[in-house]
């Protein structure tokens, strides 16, 4: 949506959404929509503390030194102010790529926005309920804004229109009212970060910084409307339309609170880029065929780019398929230990991938949004070949979605195996609409039973 009017068109468009934000009500939203919503908080907080126990993660984390407060860094034994929370926690939590996703939104809405919700909770000691709809508007926001920009070729979806998420859900825990709401989401819509794609395939980790800036910038955009300074002026038609590509406003409120974009999205079972995860799950199949010698990997035009043979870190590997497709061929996963310093320069696996070749395939750009298919052909050391087509990856809504065991499964495998984040984050997933107030069980996701209570500030 361009012209004059698109300004005006996306300001009625955030007002109508700013009202829905601010009368959300758990207990009119349906049984399943809740259930996903614990899912993915589930899956969001394990991931998190994944993140958190790597490395870099230690290193930044005494690097930036954050103050004692209120709110968990979840899986690092300690609790911070708000912000550090929300920050690191997202950052933390994009680090391994295992979070979900959305493929109608084109990223990622839950990363956007769930750290800084629930870091603000945290302080705050909120309802269950106030949090669970917090969530619940931090995501629909985050992907409806997703549905509606179309960015510019060469965008990264990260820290662009997901802040928008960040602040409707921040806004919703303030109590703030359907015209705040709506400046709120406003204000977010012109603070986006004009990250390029080619940051991830160089393996430049500002990609997952990005995340972070998402998360404080949706807190600051909330917090200017609570204030009484942000207004609603339609701010995204010019940022994520005139400025980052195109926007049409009307997919802002297209089937509101009748169709929930939550239910649309995917889970992870590879620490790989989504794009990555359909020709991994074709190779698994092709390798109970014999040694494979080369592969070539058919796919739509979104993920055609991600064909270096060439890697020298983790975040990079991660976004090279051929990469993906030779530790699975080897290997029979791609979890995070694929990402080991030697697992990244095994000759192996760099020779296997110097044999895969990616191509864009027009049949299966066609069939966008609703596929990310690939057709993969493993050719073996015999001389055979087999052909395998997979309309989208496992744990997509559509394609084998994956359950509560099945998360928690694979949190066992990575996680430490006395780890209790996955213990407390079933818990509050199960037990979140119907909690008086989260603060104790928001802190219990340090990890460490030892960390001192926090008394919140109100």
């Amino acid at each position: 949506m361009t012209g004059e009017n698109a300004p005006a068109w996306a300001r009625e468009a955030t007002e109508r959404l700013g009202h829905w934000v601010s009368t959300l009500d758990v207990r009119e939203v349906d049984d399943a929509v809740l259930e996903r919503l614990g899912l993915v908080l589930l899956d969001t907080v394990g991931v998190t503390a994944l993140g958190a126990a790597l490395d870099e993660h230690r290193a930044l984390r005494a690097a930036w030194d954050p103050p004692p407060g209120p709110a968990p860094l979840v899986g690092a034994g300690r609790c911070t102010t708000v912000d550090a929370a929300a920050w690191l926690n997202a950052t933390a939590l994009v680090s391994l790529e295992l979070d979900e996703g959305n493929k109608y939104a084109k990223g990622h809405p839950a990363a956007h926005g769930f750290p800084a919700v629930l870091a603000l909770a945290a302080q705050r000691d909120s309802s269950g309920a106030d949090t669970a709809a917090a969530l619940l508007a931090a995501y629909e926001v985050a992907a409806r804004f997703g549905r509606a920009t179309r960015l510019a070729p060469g965008a990264h979806p990260h820290g662009s229109w997901g802040v928008t998420g960040a602040a409707a859900g921040c806004a919703r825990l303030l109590g703030l009212g359907p015209r705040e709401c709506a400046a709120a989401i406003d204000t977010a819509a012109g603070m986006p970060i004009a990250g390029h794609f080619d940051s991830a395939l160089d393996g430049n980790v500002v990609r997952d910084a990005w995340i972070g800036a998402s998360n404080t910038s949706g807190l600051a955009a909330a917090r200017l409307a609570a204030a009484g300074v942000a207004r609603n002026t339609g701010t995204a038609a010019l940022s994520l339309g005139t400025l980052l590509g195109e926007f049409d406003a009307d997919e802002l409120t297209a089937d509101l609170a009748e169709t929930w974009q939550l239910t649309r999205g995917y889970l992870k079972r590879h620490a790989s880029c989504s794009f990555t995860h359909p020709a991994a799950d074709a190779v698994l199949q092709l390798r109970a065929h014999g040694e494979i010698h080369d592969v070539r990997v058919e796919i739509h035009v979104l993920g055609a780019g991600l064909a270096r043979t060439e890697w020298d870190n983790r975040l990079s590997a991660m976004f090279s398929i051929p990469f993906v497709v030779a530790v699975a061929a080897l290997t029979g996963e791609v979890g995070p230990a694929a990402y080991a310093p030697e697992a990244l320069t095994d000759e192996r696996v760099r020779a296997l991938a110097r044999r895969v070749r990616v191509v864009a395939a027009d049949d299966l750009t066609a069939r966008l949004p609703d596929e990310r298919a690939v057709r993969v052909t493993a050719r073996y050391a015999d001389g055979t070949s087999h052909t395998v087509e997979v309309p989208n990856p496992i744990g997509d809504a559509d394609h084998h979605p994956l359950t509560e065991d099945d998360v928690v499964a694979l949190l066992a495998a990575w996680l430490p195996e006395r780890s209790p984040v996955p213990e407390h984050a079933v818990r509050l997933a199960h037990d979140l609409p119907a909690l008086p107030r989260t603060g104790e069980a928001l802190r219990a996701l340090a990890g460490d039973e030892e960390v001192p209570e926090c008394v919140p500030s109100r």
